[in-house]
């Protein structure tokens, strides 16, 4: 076989394939290390890669969870980030409301989460949560006090966050209590203890003789079947009522006679609704005829589970049951008329004083006389309902009459003394008898 030499050529020994692929000595990674480099940097990719494509959807998760934990928003900077991405514009532009003023209520014990949806449901700002996320971001929380506010609802979030603590309206103003079962007189004679800028005679004159404007402003008065010429006994609603003597600013002006009448009229139509006053015909009356008998029932029992029953008497009167004369006999339409004859000749700036709705003494109720004008409330001797309300029912009489309790014919009825119940009877024996065991024989 040839030596090495001769096969080489070269005169020199051949490279041996060891030595030919052998790497430059020095220190090496181990191969674990180089795995776990190669996994991190792939994770990175990936991670970036799922936060790039994925961020919408993530963001939405995010965003769902800061807004059920508010408080928790401007505390985690990468949630703050997405709240703010998921928010965008909405922070700074203004609401698309117009420039129109209007008050706005911060209840006690309110916090900016709790306005929020106010904000939103009044037309001041078209996303409440960036309301929230910049009244958050400038702790309007600390700054936050009840009253009344004067905004735009044209207002960025910032505009509202800086108004709330610097546009409050303060009002001077006088709180009014209408009880049920006052007649308009009585509602008059407390105006005149209260100290508000309502003239007494001035909403004396515009109960009683509402102007054809009031009227026109009104039109569920006349479908209610209000008269002609009649006034607005019986509509004007019993509630508190906040009258405005005076304010700093804002929309507000200082309540007069027309403005409260408004008011009673409108808190009336909001408590009764529609429906009651949509009678229905099977009851063959107005609804101004169940106003008139309502205001009856309310004063002669106190009582909610009674209305029912003494409106069922005097329903079963107006209809004759058992040939009974279809006259009322009602006593407090009598008092009523008489207590107006008393009032024609007292001087508005006395009613205060004036006792209303006393009983008649040295006198039998049906053997009063009453001027003409009144005589269409002694029910003794006239058939058939009175004119009109002699007071402001409350809603429980009103519902008495639209739904009597007839089923005992019960015709008669007695106060029991010392109690706010009644005694009733179908016959005018059993009632007798009532009156002699209560002590009225």
């Amino acid at each position: 076989m040839p030596t090495w030499r001769e096969s080489d050529g070269r005169g020199a020994p051949p490279v041996s394939r060891r030595a030919r692929y052998e790497e430059p000595r020095g220190p090496r990674i181990p191969g674990i290390v180089r795995f776990l480099l190669f996994a991190g940097i792939l994770a990175g990719v990936v991670l970036v890669t799922l936060l790039t494509a994925l961020r919408p959807v993530i963001r939405g998760g995010v965003v769902s969870w800061a807004w059920d934990n508010p408080s928790l928003i401007l505390r985690v900077p990468f949630v703050d980030q997405l709240v703010r991405e998921d928010l965008g514009d909405k922070l700074t532009a203004p609401n698309p409301g117009g420039g129109t003023q209007a008050i706005f209520e911060v209840q006690p014990d309110d916090t900016v989460v709790a306005i929020g949806p106010r904000l939103q449901q009044q037309g001041f700002v078209a996303d409440q949560r960036a309301f929230i996320y910049v009244a958050l971001a400038n702790d309007l929380q600390p700054h936050l006090q009840a009253g009344q506010f004067l905004l735009r609802h044209d207002m960025t979030p910032a505009d509202l966050v800086v108004a709330l603590v610097r546009a409050k309206v303060e009002l001077t103003t006088v709180p009014i209590t209408f009880r049920e079962g006052l007649r308009i007189e009585q509602m008059t004679a407390l105006l005149e203890t209260v100290g508000s800028k309502v003239d007494p005679k001035d909403f004396y004159d515009l109960a009683t003789h509402p102007t054809p404007k009031l009227l026109a402003d009104y039109p569920w008065l006349q479908a209610a079947g209000l008269p002609q010429g009649a006034s607005l006994e019986g509509f004007l609603y019993p509630a508190t009522y906040t009258l405005i003597n005076g304010s700093n600013g804002g929309p507000f002006k200082v309540t007069d006679a027309d403005g409260l009448v408004r008011m009673l009229l409108d808190r009336f139509h909001e408590a009764v609704g529609d429906e009651r006053m949509n009678v229905p015909a099977a009851r063959k009356l107005t609804f101004y005829q169940v106003l008139t008998l309502a205001s009856i029932v309310e004063h002669e029992s106190p009582l909610d589970a009674e209305r029912p029953l003494i409106a069922g008497v005097y329903q079963n009167r107006l209809d004759g049951v058992n040939g009974v004369a279809k006259v009322l006999n009602a006593d407090p339409t009598v008092i009523y008329a008489v207590d107006t004859t008393k009032l024609a000749n007292t001087p508005i700036e006395s009613w205060k004083d004036f006792f209303f709705w006393e009983v008649p003494k040295g006198t039998k109720m049906g053997q009063i006389t009453l001027p003409k004008a009144l005589a269409g409330f002694q029910t003794y001797q006239r058939a058939g309902l009175p004119p009109g309300p002699i007071a402001t029912p409350t809603i429980s009489s009103i519902d008495a009459v639209l739904q009597p309790n007839q089923k005992d014919k019960f015709l008669y009825f007695v106060a029991i003394p010392n109690t706010q119940t009644h005694a009733f009877a179908k016959t005018l024996a059993e009632h007798n008898a009532n009156l002699r065991k209560y002590g009225y024989q």
